[in-house]
């Protein structure tokens, strides 16, 4: 259903390839200006296009890319919908060519994702033994230098994420039942992300945290750049759910994104209007979700045009999460700024009507 970005995007990185004459770090498929021209998007000499994968500072891929060409840990910290873990697979994929090399962090993450595990039926039989050992993700990427990446890193428990502190201080993987270690081999690294305003977060260590080098991934600076980033979310998502193109849904795009940028901000655009926020993050994520559950409710159920119905009930749920006081919330934007906009009276009335 959705493909890594290594094969998505294999044409556009075998075209980088083809033309990167830079230096490139052992065993990186690219140079670090071509991993970071395959994020940022650019044309090269042939006339081959390179599609953006992110949308922001230049300057934060470039930090990002070349701390992966140190012995230093990536860490990608934000708030929730601010494409951290689709920069990490598209980092890892570029450098790697391989981005399934990952660990889901969650609160019931043992050791063993992070460090190996048993295949218990060969050890019973026959005792601890390389053949027994099942490789973690990590591990197997020490062993082979590439990237590993780490999602949602304080979600782990504190124990479990300090399984990481020898792997990256030391580049090395002790098994202590064998009486033998892995070494990681030149080109290995590791890229996690993390963000602080989940719940059931676990705090990373000095020790830990002192391993990586932080890169804070920030939310969209403009309006525009915002509705840029949805939009082609949006289209990419809609081919591989074989929905048509809305080219006239721009307008909605836009409509969306302000909504969230207002609430999440506490200010209408103008300035001129304070605001309560709801408890939700309203991240561009979320935007992309609404549009995309919009633009396939328009094609099933409507005539194909996106329209404020369509995406009415979407960003209801996503501001509603507390059924009493965001509820508050978002009436009283309805009623003191939705509705004296100009243009915007069918989504008034749209809006009104999902929330009745």
């Amino acid at each position: 259903m959705r493909p890594h970005a290594e094969d998505t995007f294999a044409d556009e990185l075998k075209a980088l390839a083809a033309a990167d004459d830079r230096p490139r770090p052992a065993r990186w498929r690219l140079s670090p200006w071509a991993v970071a021209t395959y994020l940022l998007g650019g044309t090269l000499a042939d006339g081959t296009v390179i599609t953006p994968k992110y949308v922001g500072p230049r300057r934060i891929v470039e930090v990002a890319v070349t701390t992966l060409a140190t012995d230093r840990a990536l860490l990608l910290l934000g708030v929730p919908g601010t494409a951290k873990t689709w920069v990490s697979e598209h980092l890892a994929a570029a450098v790697s060519g391989d981005s399934t090399l990952l660990v889901q962090g969650t609160a019931g993450t043992p050791e063993e994702a992070i460090r190996y595990g048993w295949n218990y039926a060969q050890l019973l039989a026959n005792g601890p033994s390389r053949d027994a050992l099942v490789p973690s993700p990590v591990m197997r990427a020490m062993a082979h230098g590439m990237t590993a990446r780490v999602e949602e890193l304080t979600r782990i428990p504190a124990d479990v994420q300090d399984t990481l502190i020898t792997v990256l201080s030391e580049k090395t993987l002790p098994i202590p039942e064998l009486g033998q270690e892995v070494q990681a081999v030149r080109g290995f690294n590791l890229i996690a992300t993390a963000n602080d305003r989940d719940r059931g977060v676990n705090e990373l260590s000095s020790a830990l945290r002192r391993r990586f080098n932080t890169v804070v991934l920030p939310l969209p600076a403009t309006p525009d750049e915002e509705v840029d980033i949805v939009s082609r979310r949006v289209g990419q998502i809609g081919r591989s759910l074989d929905l048509p193109p809305a080219p006239e849904g721009l307008d909605e795009i836009r409509r969306v994104v302000t909504v969230f940028r207002e609430l999440r901000d506490g200010r209408t655009t103008d300035g001129r209007t304070k605001l309560k926020s709801p408890s939700g993050t309203l991240s561009t994520a979320e935007a992309i979700s609404v549009v995309t559950n919009g633009l396939a409710l328009a094609t099933h159920f409507g005539d194909g045009v996106l329209r404020s119905g369509d995406v009415a009930a979407g960003i209801l749920g996503a501001v509603v999460r507390d059924p009493a006081a965001d509820r508050v919330v978002w009436q009283e934007y309805l009623e003191t700024v939705v509705r004296e906009r100009d243009g915007w009276k069918d989504f008034y009335r749209a809006c009104r009507e999902v929330s009745a």
